[in-house]
């Protein structure tokens, strides 16, 4: 089958690799409709992952058909259309039990290969190095998907397939920004970043009854995507002294969430690196959400670097008694919920889809992505 693969940094190609199939009784192969690009590709497609091999398969966000069923499996059959979670989670293990299908203990292909160094092995998931505990992505004509049971969902047929397509990631990593948050009714809610990720989690701020909800980005195209879409405030900050506009919308207090959304830094290669500070982050948005927060308030860290940061305000954080929480994937337990939202009408995400290209032009659309030209918020792959 054909699959969009790394083959060098900043270089990516489709090739031939071989078609996938059924090695567990719980698994699936679905037959790919659409994949997306997604933010935390770009430190793959830049090579800076040094578990990253010639030939690994990218995508984590995909959507299809599915055409093979492992005898375990009861919520599939054949001929259905499903969305597939990034998470690759057990559904047995106690953070699943838990509802936190992000940190299963079963899901990595090599738990030892997750880095023990940053005290973490999180779940296994799509379009990551299988060194790290991943599994190859969903730009390709056909995946195989382990315990399809716990993260593959049926797509409603009142819901089309560019909107699906976001309930794989984009959608429920948004809405688990505003359950970090604890969004409540009358809140003011910041968000930094107006990319898929910042704009759904506006959306379901908004969803959650927040009073105000800002989105504070340079790219007029994408806020007034926000305004448009999510029903947000945009805040332009290369025009704008942010912490002061946000103190006046705000009762002179600052919003009582800020959420940071601006995407994913790439690792340090080497123990010196980490610890010596020398490819350490310097993330400008944190520091700013963690200053403009109210006292009391909760600072939200989507994504976000890999690395060490320098200069972290953490005297701020104390002072002002904030609440620091982070997440680098959503949870599978947000996606049928979100479904049901899109089948509603209330929540709509094709708008992000700004560029839609045959697989063949795979690496033409990262580069869009990478360097969002021409306007691209995510670029939308058909096999």
């Amino acid at each position: 089958m054909r699959a969009l693969c790394w083959v060098a940094a900043d270089e990516l190609a489709v090739r031939q690799v071989p078609d996938p199939e059924l090695r567990n009784e719980r698994d699936v192969i679905v037959r790919v409709r659409r994949s997306a690009t997604c933010g935390g590709d770009l430190p793959l497609l830049a090579g800076r992952d040094p578990l990253l091999a010639v030939g690994d398969v990218l995508g984590t966000e995909f959507l299809g058909d599915v055409v093979e069923v492992g005898p375990a499996v009861r919520r599939h059959r054949v001929g259905d259309r499903v969305v597939v979670g990034a998470s690759v989670a057990c559904g047995g293990c106690w953070y699943c039990r838990q509802g936190r299908h992000s940190c299963c203990d079963n899901g990595s292909t090599d738990p030892p290969g997750t880095d023990p160094g940053w005290g973490r092995s999180d779940a296994g998931c799509f379009g990551r190095p299988r060194a790290a505990g991943g599994f190859a992505g969903g730009h390709a004509e056909y995946v195989r998907v382990p315990y399809a049971d716990v993260g593959a969902f049926r797509v409603p047929d009142a819901v089309g397939d560019d909107r699906a397509l976001f309930a794989a990631d984009a959608a429920p990593t948004g809405w688990l920004a505003a359950e970090l948050g604890d969004v409540r009714p009358g809140d003011v809610v910041a968000i930094w970043g107006a990319g898929a990720v910042g704009q759904l989690a506006a959306r379901a701020a908004v969803l959650r009854d927040a009073a105000r909800v800002i989105v504070v980005d340079q790219h007029e195209e994408r806020l007034r995507m926000a305004e448009q879409h999510a029903g947000a405030e945009p805040l332009n900050y290369r025009r704008t002294d942010v912490s002061a506009e946000l103190r006046d919308r705000s009762g002179g207090r600052g919003p009582d969430v800020c959420v940071v959304a601006g995407g994913a830094s790439a690792a340090p290669r080497t123990l010196a690196d980490r610890f010596g500070g020398r490819t350490a982050d310097r993330p400008d948005a944190l520091r700013e959400a963690v200053y403009a927060c109210r006292k009391g308030g909760v600072v939200v860290v989507l994504g976000g670097p890999d690395g060490f940061v320098e200069t972290f305000p953490l005297g701020t954080v104390t002072d002002k008694r904030l609440t620091l929480r982070g997440a680098r994937r959503a949870d599978l337990r947000q996606v049928p919920m979100l479904l049901d939202r899109m089948a509603r009408d209330e929540l709509r995400t094709e708008h992000l889809a700004t560029h839609r290209l045959p697989l063949e032009h795979g690496p033409q659309g990262y580069a869009l992505f990478r360097d969002r030209a021409d306007g691209c918020v995510r670029a939308v792959f058909t096999p």
